[in-house]
């Protein structure tokens, strides 16, 4: 496939990275000329210097035939010009944008062929408040997924020393659970990928992925470790896009909430727009505010402004100060590994790993409804629908132990007419069903694909 990424900021060069991988031709469009270079030394694409909504621009970067444009830089104006130009000018069939301010998002009728013609557009900020709104919900949790719309999660837990089924076979799990159906997709101990099978031992330390449906998410989680007490009690630094989003999220929930943001005018705006969230104006590392606003009956401080230095330093002085759980948004890669080899922050959020699964979605061939990138971009989490029937698809009227998968990957589950059904060896898989797999390598996201193609020729 032939896409142009407009952008090589984070999330351009995150998606060009992941796109590069699986012989897709790339072309990067940016103003930075520095930047480009960095990316041609480090990756085999082509880029092109200029404005990324200027038709010479966009026509030297190939958009005369090119099969998409992800326009995913800075600036919603420029990423809405560059669709309506690459429309009228250059007819490409797919156009992604990103579109940051809620103000356009308010009012979708802005982007319908004959106004702006964006095709898909995604939101950073609202995926990220989504992904932080869940992990609030499951504070067990290190990962929570959603699938067919909410019907199936993924859950990514760490089973503990002395925890329910630490020490045990997999096989056990069911009799625990009385009746309820879960699969474990996968288990990671250190950095090594465990296929799961009844007789695999749960140990200490490793993170274990199941999947359910959600309104027995906590039952299974139950059974895999100890659950922390329910949240009330939120703290977040920062009322930016993602802070006010989430706030106001969590205000529907009816969690206690305050906000911290350190700019005096940005705090009078989101003050005016919140109903319930207490606004504070000062600085989230300040130890005596955070004292003073009672951090240590805190349950979950969220450190989500554009600042990594602040969001991790903030993190884990309000940690040290008492608060049960912290998060913190970082952005660079360096600091995750930072953080991930001894700061005491409980869990890293990467915008970019959170945002990358949207833009997937659309690139995968096959029908492919969401995409979930894990393991800072490692392993993958697809929701695909199959289509076809036995005699032209590779996995229609075909139960799972039948079905050619490639190495490392899982079937988890399926939802058919919205009832979720968690796959075993002789789970037959029917036309339309939406069908939800676990890679713990990538690379085999190709092979993947051509089993969800119909294939007329196909015997």
């Amino acid at each position: 496939m032939k896409i142009i990424v407009l952008g090589a900021g984070q999330v351009g060069t995150s998606v060009a990275e992941n796109l590069v991988t699986e012989n897709n031709d790339i072309t990067v469009v940016d103003i930075d000329t520095t930047r480009l270079q960095e990316l041609q030394d480090r990756l085999d694409i082509r880029t092109v210097a200029g404005s990324a909504s200027h038709p010479d621009t966009l026509r030297q970067a190939g958009a005369e035939d090119a099969d998409m444009i992800l326009a995913v830089t800075n600036s919603d104006e420029a990423n809405m010009t560059a669709c309506q130009v690459a429309y009228t000018l250059f007819h490409t069939p797919t156009k992604i944008a990103r579109i940051r301010a809620a103000e356009y998002l308010s009012h979708p009728e802005i982007f319908a062929q004959d106004a702006i013609p964006v095709d898909v557009i995604i939101s950073p900020e609202e995926i990220v408040a989504g992904y932080i709104e869940r992990l609030i919900e499951f504070p067990s949790a290190l990962q929570v997924l959603d699938f067919a719309g909410g019907l199936v999660e993924l859950v990514a837990i760490k089973a503990y020393y002395g925890g329910p089924m630490v020490g045990h076979e997999l096989s056990e799990l069911t009799g625990h659970l009385r009746g309820i159906d879960s699969r474990v997709a996968a288990i990671y101990r250190g950095d090594r990928p465990i296929l799961p099978e009844g007789s695999t031992v749960i140990e200490a330390d490793d993170e274990v992925f199941f999947i359910a449906a959600k309104q027995h998410i906590g039952a299974v989680m139950r059974e895999l470790r100890k659950l922390d007490q329910p949240v009330k009690r939120v703290m977040l630094a920062g009322g930016g896009n993602i802070g006010r989003r989430l706030a106001a999220a969590l205000e529907e929930r009816n969690y206690l909430t305050k906000l911290i943001e350190a700019d005096a005018a940005r705090a009078r705006r989101v003050a005016a727009e919140l109903n319930k969230t207490i606004v504070l104006l000062g600085n989230a590392a300040d130890e005596e505010l955070l004292q003073k606003e009672g951090i240590e009956d805190t349950d979950t401080f969220c450190a989500v402004t554009n600042d990594d230095e602040a969001n991790i330093l903030s993190a884990m002085l309000a940690k040290r100060l008492g608060a049960r759980k912290v998060m913190s948004l970082i952005k660079s890669p360096a600091y995750v590994d930072l953080v991930q080899s001894g700061a005491n922050i409980d869990i890293a959020i990467s915008p970019q790993q959170a945002t990358i699964g949207s833009l997937l979605a659309h690139v995968r061939r096959g029908d492919v409804v969401a995409v979930h990138s894990l393991r800072r971009g490692a392993a993958e989490a697809i929701e695909a629908v199959a289509h076809g029937d036995a005699s032209s698809s590779r996995v229609v009227g075909r139960a799972i132990q039948d079905i050619k998968l490639p190495p490392g990957t899982t079937i988890g589950a399926l939802v058919r007419d919205k009832n979720v059904i968690i796959c075993h060896h002789d789970t037959v898989i029917h036309s339309n069903d939406h069908v939800i797999l676990f890679l713990v390598d990538k690379r085999h996201i190709p092979e993947v694909e051509r089993l969800f193609q119909v294939d007329f020729k196909f015997v």
